[in-house]
């Protein structure tokens, strides 16, 4: 990790840029794939395949044989916790239903909202170094809850060929039936396009690498809505002098090692914790199964010493992180100068990974800087609000004129004529 100590706010907009691939050769790389999967469906998706991943599917679909035998074949103990992580994100998300009320905007005039699942989601979950069973957890809930008629998920498979036993227990236990061995930019184009075995979603969902999330854009360009641009995860520390270094570099690896493209930032005002930190980074380093990838990602990581605390959250503001940790024995004294951030997690027992798996808040977050303009998931992810409206005869008496003067001021004559019209029914 860089230390740059007390840069100028001119020098933030450079300091606070992500690792990203060559755009050109991104896009290059993704359109080729749409192309190939428009003309060969599930052909394409097994070229593909045996090109990234070097495996070859004799199918795509994953059985329902295979959902049952890999449930079975879970450890219990990882069932048990799986169980724990569904309760408490099945409560939090029970929480956001709710029921709109009519409202009578005038005499006559009744208008309200409706929630309406989604019907035909597609769920991306990563699985090829780390299947993240979790995901599905953080995706099928609410999908399930919402009431989305069809959900299909695809995740690319392990090395064997086979789809983690985790990942199928999560399945089996959200009553998901339609499951494909198939990832990467590949697995959105089979959703955003569709395939002779992968039925076309209308809004696809899920986290994943930068591939992932370039195809998720060019799924857009085919009239399929998308969660958010969720790409390579993410974490800004805010710590002020009463945090806990260890705990910090905990936290910072526990994001590093998602992937060499993952970025981690500590902004602090405190030199003494800024250096004890990274002195824990490099220690927790060496015993960490993923030590390789997470060097990477540390790589284009960073500690950054500002003069004081308002200074460190206009920093994170301005980068807008998928994750915030406050790691201060006074984090709510910062909450209300917070305004950009993905997901906040308050003090120093609150580590990010509680919200990667089981404390009950949703992990698909807005990376990129796009937690200035987007949310993370949630129930609304999975509705589409439609409005309604009453007009009775009192109301059209006490609408209508104002429709008339309205629209004939906008010289929408028709439209006038469709109040007019009622209007003499009326008599009026």
């Amino acid at each position: 990790m860089k230390v740059y100590k007390y840069p100028t706010r001119e020098e933030w907009n450079s300091l606070l840029e992500r690792p990203s691939l060559d755009r050109q050769s991104l896009q290059a790389t993704i359109n080729t794939i749409f192309e190939e999967v428009e003309k060969k469906g599930d052909m394409a998706l097994k070229a593909f395949t045996l090109k990234f991943d070097d495996i070859w599917l004799d199918e795509i679909q994953v059985s329902q044989s295979e959902i049952i035998e890999g449930s079975d074949m879970l450890d219990l103990d990882l069932k048990q916790a799986i169980d724990q992580a569904y309760d408490n994100i099945l409560a939090f998300h029970k929480s956001q239903i709710i029921s709109e009320e009519k409202v009578e905007t005038m005499k006559g005039v009744t208008c309200w909202r409706k929630s309406l699942p989604i019907e035909n989601v597609g769920l991306y979950i990563p699985g090829g170094s780390a299947p993240l069973f979790s995901s599905l957890l953080m995706l099928g809930i609410p999908a399930m809850l919402a009431g989305c008629k069809n959900i299909l998920v695809c995740t690319p498979p392990q090395k064997n060929g086979q789809v983690h036993d985790a990942l199928l227990y999560t399945a089996k236990k959200l009553g998901i039936t339609k499951m494909y061995k198939i990832g990467g930019g590949q697995a959105i184009a089979a959703m955003a396009l569709g395939t002779s075995t992968i039925n076309r979603v209308d809004k696809i969902y899920g986290p994943g690498n930068q591939y992932v999330t370039e195809a998720k854009q060019f799924a857009t360009r085919r009239g399929i809505a998308i969660d958010m641009p969720a790409g390579p995860s993410e974490l800004l520390v805010l710590a002020d002098s009463s945090a806990n270094p260890s705990f910090i570099a905990s936290d910072l690896l526990s994001q590093a090692e998602h992937g060499p493209d993952s970025q981690v930032i500590l902004a602090t005002d405190n030199l003494e914790l800024a250096e004890n930190t990274l002195n824990e980074v490099y220690t927790q380093l060496k015993a960490l199964p993923r030590k390789d990838m997470a060097e990477q990602a540390l790589a284009n990581s960073k500690v950054i010493l500002l003069s004081q605390m308002d200074e460190c959250i206009a920093l994170s503001n301005q980068y807008a992180p998928e994750h915030l940790i406050v790691a201060s024995e006074n984090a709510e004294q910062y909450i209300d100068r917070i305004t950009s951030a993905g997901s906040v997690f308050l003090g120093n027992y609150s580590c990010e990974s509680a919200g990667d798996y089981c404390s009950g808040t949703n992990h698909t977050l807005p990376t990129n800087g796009y937690a200035r303009s987007h949310s993370g998931v949630s129930m609304d992810s999975f509705y589409k609000k439609v409005t309604f409206q009453k007009i009775t005869k009192e109301g059209m008496r006490n609408l209508g004129p104002t429709i008339e003067r309205l629209a004939e001021a906008e010289n929408l004559f028709a439209h006038k004529n469709a109040a007019s019209i009622r209007l003499k029914s009326l008599g009026l």
